[in-house]
């Protein structure tokens, strides 16, 4: 796919797409010889408004543009679950489910995502047969900076794009270049328009500051007089960007630089999916809880409710919930971590930290909507005050609601952090879930720390 395929990409996503899904129904409902009525076509357009608003949020065709049919694949059935649940609860909402066969319904929430799937997957082998899909369009780029390169790098990573650099012009002497520049340079800015015109460049792309807009204006004034195509890279892709994409505020563009993963539908999968699994799992172990709670009262003086003060979302002070598993209840300025060893650790507490069960009280945390069960675990409140100051971008890790588990504890970051590597690598990874956050992450972390947990490593 490249850049002049994205209007046919938002033409399937908004309406081809929602079509194949009404068309399914009424092929469907025919091959079964059951009646098309009226109550049909209502879940017709249903289906139509629901799958063109969910689709956008999952966003599919950023891996059909990228090839990877199995992300593209993913991302299609999980779109469709979404949108079948909600016209599913729209039914029993309305009424209107009672109204419909439950054959026909059933045979076309299994069998739409395959359709569509197969409908993309044909269309791109047709295309891919056709002359102007095997096309390699001729791209040049003004700036020989970190984001060109880059950007050049990219495209020499994904051949399906169909694109190839023949190289930078810029203005800067070649000692002023950066090192990693692998393309030839075919000259200064001023040399751009002929070299475009005389070698047919198909597309040009503008790696240049934004306080360059005076010679970047003299630039376009050029190149109306070529053919080629004209795009523009935005310098803020230099920085370590979170969650970035374009978005608009009153119908001005902006651009999310440093985001939550968790707005939108996004926010509302999160909560679901913690609020179900929270309440399994307290009923679950509710029993076990209850043993927990005894052996924690008759075992040591003390409240078997540790709270402590922690940092939540926004860097907010919450109260988290532990069986209490210390002599020492500490909560102050100063908190010094649980060691191997640890004269506080009760022998109850021992056996509670080991196998992580004094964590469980904070499900309860997660059903009050004050922590995730997956996410970055909340330190102390003085441990935030005393690494904010050590490691850069220490308080993005509070962008999101603190987690049971995380990221960091599933890859043998669990327990103690006694030395600022450590803690540096904690954040890290923390910091690496809030950028490449998924649905299916989070159950692959949940399945990592059941290991963790058996195996039980790094607590104490």
């Amino acid at each position: 796919m490249t850049v002049n395929d994205i209007p046919l990409i938002s033409f399937f996503q908004r309406v081809v797409d929602p079509l194949i899904i009404m068309g399914s129904l009424y092929l469907i409902s025919a091959l079964l010889g059951v009646p098309f009525t009226g109550y049909s076509l209502v879940l017709m357009v249903l289906a139509f408004f629901v799958s063109s608003a969910v689709y956008p949020h999952f966003d599919p065709y950023r891996t059909w543009r990228s090839g990877r049919t199995l992300a593209f694949s993913r991302d299609i059935f999980v779109g469709w679950i979404v949108s079948a649940a909600l016209l599913w609860l729209l039914g029993m909402a309305s009424g209107l489910a009672y109204h419909y066969d439950e054959t026909v319904v059933l045979t076309w929430f299994v069998l739409t995502p395959f359709i569509l799937l197969g409908t993309h997957l044909a269309a791109r082998r047709m295309g891919a047969g056709s002359p102007a899909a095997r096309e390699v369009r001729s791209v040049a780029i003004i700036g020989a900076n970190d984001v060109g390169i880059k950007f050049a790098r990219t495209i020499e990573t994904n051949p399906n794009l169909f694109m190839s650099v023949h190289g930078f012009f810029d203005d800067r002497t070649e000692d002023r270049r950066p090192p990693s520049l692998n393309h030839p340079m075919l000259g200064k800015m001023a040399d751009i328009a002929p070299f475009v015109r005389e070698h047919h460049i198909k597309m040009i792309f503008i790696s240049q500051p934004i306080s360059a807009q005076p010679r970047i204006r003299k630039l376009l004034d050029e190149l109306q007089d070529t053919t080629a195509s004209v795009y523009f890279l935005p310098d803020i892709y230099v920085f370590d960007l979170m969650q970035a994409r374009f978005d608009n505020v009153g119908g001005m563009p902006v651009i999310a630089i440093c985001e939550s993963p968790f707005t939108g539908l996004n926010s509302m999968i999160k909560r679901i999916s913690d609020v179900v699994l929270a309440l399994v799992i307290q009923l679950m172990l509710l029993p076990i809880m209850l043993v927990i709670a005894l052996a924690v009262k008759f075992s040591s003086p003390g409240p078997v409710i540790f709270r402590q003060r922690r940092y939540g979302l926004y860097g907010e002070e919450i109260i988290v919930y532990k069986f209490r598993s210390m002599t020492a209840v500490e909560d102050g300025d100063h908190v010094v971590q649980a060691t191997k060893n640890d004269q506080r650790v009760t022998r109850v507490g021992a056996f509670l930290r080991r196998t992580s069960l004094d964590e469980l009280p904070q499900f309860i945390n997660v059903l009050q909507g004050r922590m995730s069960i997956v996410g970055p675990r909340p330190h102390a409140v003085a441990h935030n005050e005393q690494y904010r100051k050590l490691i850069k971008g220490y308080m993005l890790r509070h962008k999101v609601k603190p987690g049971i588990t995380g990221w960091a504890q599933v890859n043998g970051l669990r327990g103690e952090t006694e030395t600022l590597d450590k803690m540096e690598a904690r954040i890290r990874y923390d910091l690496d879930y809030l950028r490449s956050w998924s649905l299916w992450l989070d159950i692959w972390i949940i399945l990592r720390t059941v290991k963790v947990v058996l195996a039980r490593e790094n607590a104490h």
